[in-house]
């Protein structure tokens, strides 16, 4: 999104700059264009762009199975990667691992119990003890 107000503003830059000089401004900057285009030394750039170009984009396209099959390999890792942090944090009664820390956030009728810094914790307004209901 960046690139089009960008484009647009040097238009509307280069439109207002070119309506005030005038055709013969204008005529003057396609001349001296035409110029540095025709330079041998630029003729001599375009060409080695292109060609580097080019040899760039056959090796990597020659490259992009090999890539690509690397790739494939590696996702089933990330994938039990991703399962075992997620079972980590995950309670027991979800198909996670039970720690002390899931054991007291659900009361007997089910709703959340939120811990406390003082040690008690509250669920819809009714106080709990980290021992069970106060």
């Amino acid at each position: 999104m960046g690139y089009r107000a960008m484009f647009a503003a040097g238009f509307a830059v280069g439109y207002v700059v070119g309506a005030r000089a005038g055709r013969e401004r204008y005529d003057q900057i396609v001349k001296i264009s035409r110029q540095v285009a025709g330079h041998p030394a630029v003729q001599k750039a375009t060409q080695t762009v292109t060609t580097k170009t080019t040899e760039f984009t056959k090796s990597t396209v020659a490259k992009a199975p090999d890539l690509a099959k690397s790739a494939s390999a590696q996702v089933p890792k990330i994938v039990s990667s991703a399962k075992q942090v997620a079972a980590d944090h995950l309670p027991s009664r979800l198909g996670g691992k039970a720690d002390a820390r899931d054991a007291d956030d659900v009361s007997a009728d089910g709703h959340l119990i939120y811990p406390a810094e003082d040690g008690q914790a509250t669920s819809d307004g009714v106080r709990y003890t980290t021992g069970g209901a106060a």
